[in-house]
């Protein structure tokens, strides 16, 4: 049985987490729970506080590297700041640093130092990793608006709706978190079962799946 683990963080966005959710809980549940999800936080049990002021959700206990098969970093929901204007609390960017300074960090790194775990993200979560300084060097992709701090990070954006980069895989914008559910659920539990949740939720997923294989396009693409 694989143990999903999905994180949330004080300010993240509520789709990111609730899209994947449903799609591998829909996948336990027509597997007769070959696969088992839940969430949880660094600090533990505790009601966490999405981006949307009235709207909380409940982490039933703590990111564990050492039990979990899967990992998954949501993004933040929150303002996005104009160029000229300075940062403040309910900006996207200072949500997802604020998470730098929890424990949250340490314990990604544990994640991605184990062999046979894998970290997902949807659209902001992979800043969190690169803030982090963990995936220097990794293809990864995000929301287009945060392409740019991927690039300055030192991972390695790339420009497609989900990247699989082995233990790494990445999802751009928010709602790739369906198609990202999705994929990882053909991936690791076989198309069968991905095309049964996909019927299940009226969903067919988008967007060519990124990985580094295959011929190179000669002109006129953005890797």
């Amino acid at each position: 049985m694989m143990h999903a683990q999905i994180v949330l963080f004080d300010g993240f966005d509520p789709l990111d987490v609730i899209a994947p959710y449903e799609v591998l809980g829909a996948g336990a549940m027509l597997t007769d729970g070959l696969l088992e999800v839940e969430l949880v936080s660094a600090e533990g049990e505790r009601d966490v506080p999405s981006g949307i002021a009235a709207l909380s959700l409940r982490a039933t206990g703590g990111l564990e590297p050492s039990r979990a098969g899967l990992v998954l970093v949501p993004g933040a929901l929150g303002r996005l700041p104009d160029d000229d204007d300075e940062p403040i609390d309910d900006d996207i960017p200072v949500i997802l640093g604020r998470t730098l300074d929890t424990a949250l960090p340490a314990l990604l790194k544990e994640c991605l130092d184990r062999d046979g775990l894998t970290v997902a993200t949807v659209c902001g979560g992979s800043l969190v990793l690169a803030m982090a300084g963990l995936i220097e060097g990794r293809p990864a992709t995000t929301h287009h608006l945060g392409m740019d701090v991927l690039d300055a990070t030192g991972a390695v954006a790339v420009d497609a709706r989900v990247v699989d980069d082995g233990d790494l895989v990445t999802g751009s914008s928010v709602t790739s978190g369906l198609d990202l559910g999705l994929y990882l659920l053909e991936r690791e539990l076989g198309p069968k079962v991905a095309i049964a949740v996909e019927k299940l939720i009226a969903h067919e997923r988008r967007g060519t799946v990124w990985r580094s294989a295959g011929a190179e396009p000669t002109t006129g693409a953005r890797s």
